[in-house]
């Protein structure tokens, strides 16, 4: 079993995480103010001292423990980890994420210490946008300074305040929506003191608006953590690590792409070359701005490069490089920029439409990108003005690309660095229907009058935009399992969907095939051609779909002809009609310059 300590926006996501699994689990919340649904979850309130957490882990055999709990909960953290270590028990603690440390903000480690430097420097009117929690820690200002707090608007923090004795005129209260700057014009206040408490605490917001009107920032830094947590700052590293520590809980397990896999050990072997000092793991940054810590498996060094392995870990998908180790081999070069080499096993780029210039490495753009973002991160920090040469390698790629679609796309030599989400999700067994049944019952009991499936993360972001109005609980990645998912949809009653889908796998659905996995179904040129023929494509056109790399390429052949397009999608609501037959359907072409 599960134990959630929540009440926060990472509470949030833990619980849309652990919803997915349709294990039974427990959220615990100090009060009742936080209204959040837990479909597979039993709320508790109420705090815990020690002796509580030690006797509710004990007899709820809880196996492990997720601390979503607010930044500066200090105490429930050091109870944590003393509960934790007499019983054994592992802790991810879902952490926030934060900003650089700037050093042209005034960081104090203590309210006591911010006091004395406001009065060292004789600064009045304080705009306090700490909480109400923190009033009484810094009486020892407001009652001989003139002091305003905000606070949210609630009767809890109004008799918190009133209690404390602080002044009501000189409360304000926060509403979603809320511009700092025009509060800050406003009060014109002498200082401004805040907590370090990330991006859902609003922190840049915040600081942003201060420097625009030359205000100065006190900033209380967020407490340590017990060594023995486990930090991870986002949902995929979350499951990542509940399915790893407490295996069986989720269906299936998640993995990572060999984009992810490159871009570690690139950084490792960067790191590794500047420090010369032996590598073990590597914390990379996801296109979604999470970070995740991989495993480093090998490092070594010449006098001139480092060379770093990250063994594949596709969890349960059955892909075809899980279990291979990709090395990056690094050196520092006199020419500007990152340079991409050619290496074993990763195959060459010769036919255009990959994204890729000809004669290159096939390294997709969304893990060269990762790449580059790494390595000029780690220049940054260690002042180095150099360029970066990188070797992708994979041994026995050679021998695997042959196993894949690789030489049908020209790419020659090996496989493919891939990866637009930096994760694998498994597309490929009932469990992972079944999970994907799970997601549409939690969408429904929630009350999402509309789901919206797709493919995965890139069409999933234009979507959202496009629905920015619907809970994440409504977007359902179906992967390859369109079928399944539409069957499933309409048993669990859901009425109305939009399906957001790439052009490539709405080829292949347009032709009937409900499962688009490469493995089972490939782009049929016949048929494509018969569709720009039924759409009175340009015969010019037409003739160029024989020669075809990519389905995205159609993008471009047919910028001119909406016709070949709407046939497409009229298509694919035929094939998928018998699935729902007692709810709307509407679909979607995601565009391949959508944003990822």
């Amino acid at each position: 079993m599960v134990l959630i300590f929540g009440g926060t926006t990472e509470g949030r996501i833990a619980v849309r995480v652990l919803d997915q699994a349709g294990t039974p689990y427990y959220y615990s919340t100090r009060g009742n103010a936080q209204q959040i649904e837990c479909k597979h979850g039993t709320r508790v309130a109420g705090g815990m001292d020690h002796d509580a957490m030690l006797a509710f882990c004990t007899t709820r055999n809880i196996r492990l423990i997720i601390d979503a709990a607010h930044p500066f909960a200090s105490l429930l953290h050091a109870t944590v980890g003393e509960v934790s270590g007499q019983l054994d028990i592992p802790v991810i603690r879902l952490e926030r994420r934060y900003p650089e440390r700037d050093d042209s903000l005034v960081w104090c480690d203590t309210f006591d210490e911010a006091i004395d430097y406001l009065e060292t420097h004789d600064i009045r009117d304080l705009l306090a946008l700490s909480g109400v929690q923190t009033i009484d820690k810094l009486r020892r200002y407001w009652e001989h300074h003139p002091c305003h707090f905000r606070v949210l608007d609630r009767d809890d923090s109004r008799n918190i305040a009133q209690r404390a004795g602080f002044p009501a005129e000189n409360l304000l209260f926060w509403h979603e929506g809320q511009d700092e700057l025009t509060l800050f014009r406003q009060l014109r206040p002498g200082a401004i003191l805040t907590k370090e408490s990330g991006e859902s605490g609003h922190y840049d917001e915040k600081i942003t608006a201060a420097r625009q009107l030359d205000i100065p920032v006190i900033v209380i830094r967020r407490p340590a953590l017990p060594d023995t947590f486990y930090i991870v700052n986002g949902e995929h590293g979350l499951r990542y690590r509940v399915e790893r520590l407490l295996p069986g809980f989720f269906p299936l397990r998640g993995g990572f792409t060999t984009g992810s896999c490159a871009t570690a050990a690139t950084r490792a072997a960067l790191q590794g070359l500047l420090t010369r000092v032996p590598q073990h793991a590597a914390t990379i940054t996801l296109p979604d701005g999470e970070t995740v810590t991989l495993p480093v498996t090998s490092c070594t060094f010449t006098p001139a490069s480092c060379t770093c392995g990250v063994t594949k870990d596709a969890g349960d998908d059955p892909d075809v490089t899980n279990g291979y180790t990709i090395l990056s081999e690094v050196t520092l070069s006199a020419l500007p920029g990152v340079r991409f080499l050619p290496g074993e096993g990763v195959g060459t780029v010769t036919l255009p439409g990959l994204g890729i210039a000809i004669g290159e490495p096939a390294i997709n753009p969304t893990p060269r990108a990762m790449i580059t973002r790494e390595i000029e991160q780690l220049l940054r920090t260690h002042h180095v003005t150099s360029g970066v040469s990188v070797r992708i390698s994979v041994p026995g790629g050679s021998e695997l690309a042959l196993k894949t679609f690789n030489p049908k796309l020209g790419i020659t030599g090996g496989i493919s660095i891939i990866g637009t989400s930096g994760i694998v999700r498994p597309f490929s067994s009932e469990a992972f229907v079944n999970s994907i049944r799970k997601e549409i019952q939690v969408a429904h009991a929630l009350g999402c009058t509309r789901l919206v499936i797709n493919s995965g993360a890139k069409s999933e972001n234009y979507l959202r935009s496009r629905f920015p109005d619907l809970p994440p609980q409504a977007f359902v990645h179906y992967g390859n399992y369109i079928g399944d998912t539409l069957r499933a949809a309409d048993e669990e009653g859901i009425t109305a969907i939009t399906m957001g889908i790439m052009i490539g796998k709405a080829v292949k659905l347009a032709e009937g095939h409900l499962d688009t996995h490469s493995r089972n179904v490939v782009m049929n040129r016949d048929f494509i051609t018969a569709l720009a023929r039924e759409s009175n494509c340009p015969p010019t056109a037409i003739a160029r779909i024989a020669n075809l790399t990519l389905a995205r390429e159609l993008w471009e052949l047919f910028a001119d002809t909406p016709a070949f397009f709407n046939l497409l999608v009229e298509r694919c609501l035929h094939v998928c009609h018998p699935l729902h037959p007692h709810a709307t359907l509407d679909i979607i072409l995601v565009p391949e310059n959508s944003p990822e």
